[in-house]
């Protein structure tokens, strides 16, 4: 008779994902994330495949959480659509420091998970603001790498910044790198 599961699968996962948003990835291997689910590794192992398993579901659950901070302040209506994922992205790694470090600042991850959001925001942009689809990519590269550092900064504490300046500086980085495209600097 197979041993019998004394956790859900689904309670693994979020005590896993639990473990990485307070410690990082670093933090998570079988033996504590067994003792965070008051059990042996046995009922983990009946569950996933291993280590590498498990750290892909976490990984999906890791990239949900990403996305719905974008979706939230997307329908929160304070910004405009397209800022408001840019500002999604920034309180992310503003209130779940690990999380983003995990998801943004590690390559495996940004290739396999965050490559679809991407693709999404540049439709989006393309079919909001009317925009082909190199001048689309061009400006969401731009608004990406300085969102990115405005977020990674919130996630490494290196300095706090107020969210109405935040706020701005998005706004001025979204014009200029529109005056660009259009070729308005040239």
């Amino acid at each position: 008779m197979p041993a019998k599961k004394i956790v859900t699968k689904e309670e693994i996962l979020n005590t896993a994902l639990q473990i990485v948003r307070e410690g990082g990835i670093a933090a998570l291997n079988m033996r504590s994330l067994a003792k965070r689910c008051n059990c042996s590794t046995q009922p983990i192992y009946l569950s996933f495949n291993g280590i590498d398993d498990l750290k892909k579901q976490v990984d999906k659950k890791v990239i949900e959480v990403f996305q719905k901070y974008m979706d939230d302040e997307v329908a929160s209506g304070k910004y405009e659509k397209y800022k408001a994922v840019g500002m999604g992205y920034i309180r992310f790694a503003k209130q779940d420091k690990e999380l983003f470090k995990y998801a943004m600042m590690h390559r495996d991850m940004i290739a396999d998970g965050t490559q679809q959001i991407f693709d999404n925001t540049v439709l989006m942009i393309m079919k909001n603001y009317g925009l082909y689809q190199d001048e689309a990519n061009r400006l969401h590269m731009h608004m990406w790498i300085f969102v990115h550092g405005v977020a990674t900064i919130f996630a490494t504490e290196y300095i706090d910044i107020d969210w109405e300046t935040v706020s701005q500086m998005l706004t001025d980085a979204y014009f200029g790198a529109i005056k660009q495209l259009k070729g308005e600097n040239r």
